[in-house]
């Protein structure tokens, strides 16, 4: 009978592999709670409506790479591509606009592409993201992006770059793709098919496209960080200023475009060297209409998401240190009273684990070792055979003595 594995573009996470994971996401929690950010989850499938009408019709994430399918009834689900529609969907839904504003929400999840698969890009990924709406004031935008900058410093990713620019409001970015798709009809035949396929759908791709062709095409393409409103220009200088202010160096790229529809004014990537040509970590950027398109109130919104995996490679951690075991219990012939003196070792706060496999006493021992615990203890009869594992020193104490006992000594 042949093997089964996990679908191609997923992995598992083993138990050597959590730890790390879970200092991510402790790193996070600790520095976005006290900012005000509480904990957000959305459902793993939401309606398709979600995306098409939130993530655009002409992305390519809607178009190609959304997991679609009937629930039975004659709706379309999708297994949700990115969390800030659903988080946007779920601020509608809660009538979350009638909270003290800004809210701000923060999540931690898996979410499902269908591209694919390479080095730290997977079917089914785990990203970290936030959501600060009701506010457009650029203080706001500054804050995000420092709070992302800390958290890659803080989990060690290293040669991180931050490239920033600014979209615009609508009205601005909707004169300027038909700017731009005109100079792409002028010079179609210098670019590759794909981006001539997508001129009318979405000529702002074109700056992502690695064809040769194209991008000598794109070297002479007139920016929209030049047509910017004396408004919109007011707010990106702002942002820059309040960064420039915290420290946080950025690169303005006025080739920066993010792939989903709704954003608005400021837009940023955060890249890291270690990554090598794949070099994203995080990035984001203003969705000022994204929770009125849902049905919801003119709201202003602004928010990021950085890859999990991709935060692990380029900081080169695989694993993190596992947490201490204080104490194996062990025994010989019934292990009742092993048993009580786990729950005990358990209730008054020690990491505890018993023998299950009735080893004898040197394995014990030897299972001990292996685990890195620091006090190994022998039940037998009465009494407890306690032995301090890092300076090898042994003692027989009385079962109540024995909690109390590797309390005093940690």
């Amino acid at each position: 009978m042949s093997r089964v594995s996990a679908p191609r573009g997923t992995f598992d996470i083993l138990p050597e592999q959590a730890a790390a994971r879970a200092r991510v996401e402790r790193i996070a929690s600790e520095l976005l709670e006290p900012a005000g950010y509480g904990r957000i989850e959305t459902p793993t499938f939401e309606s398709t409506d979600v995306f098409t009408r939130g993530v655009g019709e002409a992305t390519d994430i809607v178009q190609k790479e959304m997991y679609s399918f009937d629930d039975g009834g004659g709706r379309s689900l999708t297994l949700r591509p990115e969390g800030t529609a659903p988080v946007c969907r779920a601020y509608v839904e809660h009538g979350m606009h009638k909270q003290p504003l800004p809210v701000r929400l923060y999540y931690l999840s898996s979410f499902f592409r269908a591209e694919r698969p390479q080095a730290g890009r997977y079917r089914q990924f785990w990203q970290l993201g936030i959501e600060a709406l009701g506010s457009d004031a650029p203080e706001v935008d500054a804050e995000t992006i420092v709070l992302l900058a800390t958290i890659l410093e803080r989990s060690g990713v290293s040669g991180v770059r931050l490239r920033l620019s600014s979209l615009g409001s609508p009205d601005t970015r909707a004169a300027y793709r038909e700017e731009l798709a005109a100079y792409l009809r002028e010079h179609a035949d210098r670019l590759a098919p794909a981006v001539r396929d997508r001129v009318e759908l979405n000529p702002l791709r074109a700056f992502d496209s690695t064809d040769p062709g194209t991008q000598a095409v794109m070297a002479g393409a007139p920016m929209l960080l030049e047509r910017l409103n004396a408004e919109d220009a007011a707010h990106f200088a702002a942002v820059r200023n309040l960064l420039d202010r915290a420290g946080v160096a950025c690169e303005v790229d006025p080739t920066l475009v993010r792939g989903l529809d709704y954003y608005t004014r400021t837009v940023f990537e955060f890249t890291s060297d270690a990554l090598g040509a794949q070099s994203g970590v995080g990035g984001g950027g203003r969705y000022d209409g994204l929770v009125e398109a849902l049905g919801g109130p003119p709201t202003p919104g602004i928010g990021w998401a950085a890859g999990i995996e991709r935060i692990l490679m380029a900081a080169g951690e695989t694993s993190a240190e596992q947490r201490r075991l204080d104490l194996y219990v062990g025994f010989e012939g019934n292990g009742a009273d092993a048993f009580a003196l786990l729950a005990a070792a358990r209730a008054a706060g020690l990491s505890a684990q018993m023998e299950l496999m009735a080893r004898s006493p040197k394995g014990q021992q030897k299972q001990a070792e292996r685990l890195g615990a620091r006090f190994f203890a022998r039940v037998e009869g009465d009494m407890v055979h306690l032995r301090d594992m890092n300076t090898g020193a042994e003692q027989t104490i009385e079962h109540e003595a024995l909690i109390e006992g590797v309390r005093a000594a940690l």
